[in-house]
């Protein structure tokens, strides 16, 4: 189990998090959703310890990360893995040695050892055979599924996922959610995804969480939120416009 208890966090005297609390449960998918710019990156680096909330608590199976050194503190980490917004592959490496970057630096196993799991995590990806390509190489869509597949490389206990459709078209999205979902169902892995789309969230999420203000202000099904009566929730998943924002001109915040 993973919790957010009260947490605060401000930039240069600007509040993102403000008493920002969220339970996420063993083997869930949990889909945190919200405007641009209101906070749900930064929530997902304080659950590997990335950054430091001002105050309140991130406790993860019941150890607090601000009790935690730099030892502990690595060591939890290699209990996660992460895809990144874009993919972030390391361009002068070969999709192979991508996957293997981990495995490499913390795993105890043989170079063939590796290599089976390299060849694994990319047959559950649907990338089979592609381990001597580059990313340049490669698609928008193959690069996230390279990434997904060094996310899981470790056998994580949880995977984060930021905005794991942004940069790629529907048919590749929905690619994407697919193997979120299979790969969540076989691995058992918990889930944590930050995204603006609803597409997305409704199909990969057992619960979704709404970010709004440095609050997490709704958490349901994606049937309860698709049905929420708060008309926050109502304006961002319907894509409407509420009037506060318009007076603003169109920015949030």
């Amino acid at each position: 189990m993973i919790e957010l208890i009260n947490l605060r966090k401000r930039f240069n005297g600007k509040p993102v998090l403000d008493q920002a609390s969220l339970t996420i449960r063993d083997g869930e998918t949990m889909v945190i959703i919200g405007r641009s710019g209101e906070g749900k990156t930064v929530l997902l680096r304080h659950i590997i310890g990335l950054i430091r909330p001002d105050a309140g608590q991130v406790l993860v199976d019941g150890q607090d990360l601000a009790a935690l050194d730099k030892k502990q503190l690595a060591e939890l980490r290699l209990k996660f893995g992460m895809l990144f917004q874009g993919a972030a592959l390391f361009d002068s490496l070969t999709v192979e040695e991508n996957v293997a970057f981990a495995l490499l630096e913390h795993a105890r196993m043989t170079p063939a050892q590796i290599d089976a799991r390299v060849a694994e995590c990319l047959r559950m990806v649907g990338l089979a055979g592609s381990q001597k390509m580059k990313p340049a190489e490669l698609s928008g869509g193959m690069r996230k599924r390279v990434g997904l597949a060094r996310a899981i490389a470790m056998k994580p206990k949880t995977v984060l996922y930021d905005e794991p459709t942004t940069g790629i078209d529907p048919v590749m999205a929905d690619v994407i959610n697919d193997l979120i979902v299979k790969l969540s169902e076989q691995l058992g892995v918990t889930g944590i995804a930050v995204t603006h789309d609803m597409v997305s969230a409704y199909k990969i999420a057992d619960r979704i969480a709404m970010l709004h203000e440095g609050k997490i202000i709704e958490v349901g099904t994606p049937d309860q939120i698709r049905n929420s009566s708060n008309p926050l929730v109502r304006n961002f998943v319907e894509g409407r416009a509420d009037e506060a924002l318009l007076r603003k001109g169109g920015h949030p915040g």
